[in-house]
């Protein structure tokens, strides 16, 4: 259970197909895990652009009447968490905008360092900005471009961007989509046969998306590459050089649903590879296996697999917890976590306990989590992290606090055992977590959250953030 700002999007695309909306509604519900605070769609049919967007989640957004108002055999969706922005609709994507390349709808995930400089000296030419989302400095730098057609005109605007970006563009005759060179962020494309041999073309973070709506998973756009669907049919090309890749290794610990297939690999697989890893790097007597749910399921299996341990669903999720609530006025303890989790007393009376989590991030969370499983009755609680301690803040579209408050950057393992008040802590290590991801000799995974190494400049980061810049 992620326990810092859990920042991230997931963006989906449609071209080919009389129902392009409602597929990008269905391809947005697949991703809601990537973004609840605002989901948008724009469409196209080859004359007009709509576009719809509110706060909330997708289900309720999405209504059959609004999705009626929206037709078209093209469409592109965005579903937000906010890494660069306030939480207000005029940030929802995709932004909509006429201009001289025509009408336009963009909307990406990921996050673009050098956002902030690129807008000053934008508006230092006049531009006029309506929002404080990075996705709006993409537009603005197409509107720019001397390039007559929109393909060129974006091009030259990505060169112009630093950081990571999974962009899917919506003219009103064609679909665009591009990743930054070093592939941050996941961009997958998928296929769907339609009657007469027709075919749909579909783009998304997450595979999982395809399977939704009955599509084949192809392969993935790659980094530095621009995808254009049109009526000339579909045309890849490099719009620049690919940089050394840097897959956020995020996505595999975290991010995405297991059931996806994330920069070619499966999400499950990996997932359970890291708990098998860390019961040979991190092994205990204990009586169970409990899983953080939901993220930490399969790398509890992993473990108790691997251990011969038990593995107990003694943690219970309601999935069904709004964004507000009336919490009572004197307060419970832990208030917030219980909302969420709520023991098997029965599991854990007694038991020496192994609780597996993806990761702690300030070490709030994992305290409260200890906590409720003591006080359900368990004798010891182990600690399991199945990804390394993370030391560093990330610029690349996963909003985590500053380092003074990472915990893990600021103290020993020891000292945060104590802090999240476990009989024991152990964290997978660096080297194990390539080898889960199969990354050992390609090195094509970012690590910087876990290192402080991070694979590009930065630039124009918070002062107050710390960070370490430098190039590797």
């Amino acid at each position: 259970m992620f326990d810092g700002f859990r920042e991230e999007c997931g963006v989906v695309a449609i071209h080919g197909h009389p129902e392009a909306a409602n597929l990008a509604y269905l391809s947005l519900h697949a991703l809601q895990h990537r973004g609840q605070e605002s989901a948008g769609i724009a469409t196209s049919d080859g004359r007009e652009i709509r576009c719809h967007k509110a706060m909330g989640l997708v289900a309720d957004i999405f209504t059959p009447e609004v999705v009626g108002r929206l037709p078209g055999h093209m469409a592109i969706g965005h579903t937000r968490y906010s890494t660069a922005g306030d939480t207000v609709l005029g940030n929802a994507q995709p932004f909509y905008v006429m201009c001289n390349k025509g009408p336009i709808a963009v909307a990406h995930n990921g996050n673009i360092t050098n956002a902030s400089e690129v807008r000053r000296e934008l508006e230092q030419d006049g531009s006029i900005f309506q929002a404080s989302s990075d996705t709006e400095v993409i537009l603005h730098l197409i509107a720019h471009s001397r390039e007559r057609n929109i393909a060129g005109a974006l091009r030259e605007a990505l060169l112009q961007l630093d950081g990571a970006f999974s962009l899917v563009l919506l003219a009103r005759d064609r679909i665009i989509v591009a990743r930054d060179p070093y592939g941050f962020r996941p961009m997958s494309m998928g296929l769907m046969e339609l009657s007469g041999g027709k075919m749909c073309y579909c783009f998304a973070s997450e595979t999982c998306a395809f399977d939704l709506i009955g599509a084949v998973y192809m392969n993935e756009v790659e980094p530095g590459e621009m995808v254009i669907v049109g009526p000339e049919g579909m045309v890849r090309q490099r719009y620049t050089v690919p940089k050394p890749r840097a897959h956020c290794v995020f996505e595999h610990v975290y991010f995405s649903r297991p059931d996806s297939i994330v920069f070619g690999k499966s999400v499950q697989l990996s997932r359970e590879l890291m708990g098998r890893l860390l019961a040979l790097e991190h092994p205990v007597d204990a009586d169970i296996v409990v899983p953080v749910p939901d993220s930490g399921v399969p790398a509890a299996l992993g473990y108790a697999d691997e251990s011969g341990i038990p593995f107990r669903q003694a943690l219970i999720r309601n999935h069904y917890v709004g964004r507000t609530f009336i919490e009572p006025s004197q307060a419970i303890r832990d208030f917030g976590v219980r909302l969420k989790l709520n023991p098997v007393r029965e599991l854990l009376a007694g038991k020496r306990v192994v609780l597996v989590d993806d990761s702690i991030v300030r070490g709030t969370t994992s305290r409260k989590i200890v906590r409720m499983v003591r006080g359900a009755g368990a004798k010891e609680v182990h600690l399991r992290i199945s990804c390394p301690p993370t030391v560093s803040p990330c610029y690349y579209g996963v909003d985590t606090p500053r380092k003074r408050e990472l915990i893990a950057a600021n103290n020993s393992v020891e000292d945060i055992c104590r802090y999240v008040e476990a009989d024991s802590l152990g964290y997978l290590s660096l080297s194990a977590l390539r080898k889960a991801v199969d990354d050992d000799e390609k090195q094509e995974h970012c690590y910087a959250c876990y290192t402080g190494n991070y694979p590009t400049e930065l630039v124009n980061i918070d002062e107050l953030s710390e960070p370490k810049l430098r190039r590797i």
